[in-house]
């Protein structure tokens, strides 16, 4: 492979990686639910979510989701598009889960939302893909 092929791969998959910024934000924890048929109610902690991006493929970004969930309790894993809309949604109750996500890449910038739903408690974290592609180019004289 030629050396400013092999430097193109590596700028854009740095550039991918560079650009991804992660802002964590969760609703403050607001109420507690009592007990539920003699079960003891548990409080679901930001540090229990983690959502790391793993990098990319043609087609799409890969992001790897874990949640720490000691009391096996039922959770709901969600992915919101830019506009806000749902466009994954599942059910879970693993203690300790961890799942692969692929965001298909639909454009320059993307913006997706992955949100963690465990009664009335929700974990969420937001990333922002920007894809940046750059051309090398070199002329030499024959």
């Amino acid at each position: 492979m030629k050396p400013q092929m092999v430097r193109n791969h590596a700028l854009k998959a740095l550039s991918v990686v560079a650009t991804v910024a992660v802002l964590f934000a969760s609703n403050p924890l607001s109420a507690h639910a009592g007990p539920i048929k003699g079960k003891k109610a548990t409080i679901v902690s930001d540090d229990q979510v983690t959502v790391q991006y793993k990098g990319s493929d043609d087609n799409s970004f890969i992001f790897n989701v874990v949640f720490e969930n000691p009391a096996a309790q039922k959770f709901s894993l969600i992915l919101k598009n830019d506009e806000g809309v749902v466009v994954y949604q599942d059910q879970f109750n693993d203690a300790h889960f961890s799942m692969i996500i692929r965001v298909e890449k639909e454009g320059k910038d993307i913006h997706p939302t992955f949100v963690i739903k465990t009664g009335n408690k929700e974990l969420t974290r937001k990333f922002s893909v920007n894809r940046v592609i750059t051309e090398n180019v070199e002329v030499t004289k024959l």
